[in-house]
């Protein structure tokens, strides 16, 4: 959940110091520094270089030779950016419209004003944050500079413990579920593992507390908050609708009837109560995920994915061109300031 403040303008909050003459590149809001510009056959040499014909267990089998604790990130990024990365993308859409369930929740997300007033931009902010992290690793210069903009962020705010661990709960569990139900083939143990890993180091440098070490009592943990929590409040409400008109506004007007009913019926019961949404009958849900299941046996059949589908494959429509030009810096309602950028202004450059 990455709260934003309505308003709020670029400010001259500073990140750690820039090392003396380090060498920049031009940017869409200011200079780079060369470490944020990143190489990704050098980065990840494990996806830099495929077979000619490796066929289309390669990557399953690459990570069941992986350490599921050791190679997380590596094993999440193969997961959700070559095997999974439409499935991912459309999973953890549906894992923050969880979050909006929770009372507190979207009384911090309508405080904040981002999706009443910029919806699109407030997707966009949390999408590439989150895809930062993934592609580069939480440790990465790209990485640390994302985790300081989504700490910054929330600090704004008076959230939670258990509402930020609920929402870290649900990038492990609602993909992975998603995936088991409805992707071309099932996932590996060594992914499960590797994405609870990956996100508790996450969560570990949001500094979240009490974050469970074992995978099942974390899964308990979410259970049993959505059943104390959940319930229906007009903030719940007004979030989702505003999420929901955003999905639909990316579609041709003909069509958005449409994607709006495909939405509803992905939306388990609890949820819709919660929202206040209007029931929708069993058999229209069998049918969106019939439809879910019929494209991934189609997807069971292509080639092996040989480019990574991250930031570049991101369908943002706020920063033209991402990452090319931009650093995580430049992202969410109050981006920071690094000191790499002290008196450069926040004009585009050529």
């Amino acid at each position: 959940m990455t709260a934003t403040a309505p308003g709020t303008t670029r400010d001259t909050t500073t990140t750690r110091p820039a090392d003396a003459g380090r060498r920049t590149l031009p940017g869409v809001f200011g200079p780079i520094p060369s470490d944020l510009v990143v190489d990704a056959d050098t980065e990840h040499p494990l996806t830099a270089d495929v077979p000619l014909k490796p066929g289309r267990w390669y990557w399953r089998d690459l990570i069941a030779s992986l350490d599921p604790v050791a190679d997380a990130a590596e094993i999440h990024r193969i997961t959700s950016a070559y095997e999974f990365p439409w499935d991912y993308q459309r999973s953890l859409e549906l894992a923050l419209y969880r979050t909006y369930c929770v009372p507190s929740v979207s009384a911090v997300l309508e405080q904040a004003g981002q999706f009443r007033d910029h919806p699109q931009k407030r997707y966009d902010d949390t999408a590439l944050l989150m895809v930062e992290l993934v592609e580069h690793g939480y440790d990465s210069p790209r990485g640390k500079e994302a985790l300081r903009v989504i700490n910054r962020q929330h600090a704004r705010y008076d959230i939670t413990n258990d509402d930020m661990l609920y929402v870290l709960s649900t990038f492990i569990f609602e993909p992975l579920e998603w995936v088991d139900a409805v992707g071309w083939r099932r996932l590996h143990p060594h992914e499960r593992l590797a994405a609870f890993t990956f996100y508790r180091a996450v969560g570990q440098r949001m500094k979240i507390a009490e974050i469970p070490e074992d995978m099942g009592e974390f899964r308990r943990w979410r259970d049993d908050y959505e059943a104390r929590t959940f319930r229906y409040d007009r903030n719940n409400e007004l979030i989702g609708t505003y999420t929901l008109d955003l999905m639909c506004s990316w579609y041709p007007r003909a069509l958005r009837p449409a994607v709006r009913r495909a939405v509803l019926s992905l939306v388990d019961q609890d949820m819709s109560r919660a929202f206040g949404f209007p029931w929708q009958p069993p058999s229209r849900r069998r049918a969106a995920y019939a439809a879910l299941r019929a494209r991934s046996a189609v997807v069971r059949w292509l080639p092996v994915r040989r480019r990574e589908v991250g930031t570049r494959g991101t369908e943002n429509r706020t920063y033209p061109g991402y990452p090319t030009g931009y650093r995580p810096a430049d992202l969410g309602a109050c981006p920071i300031q690094p000191r790499d950028r002290a008196g450069q202004g926040p004009e585009p450059v050529a």
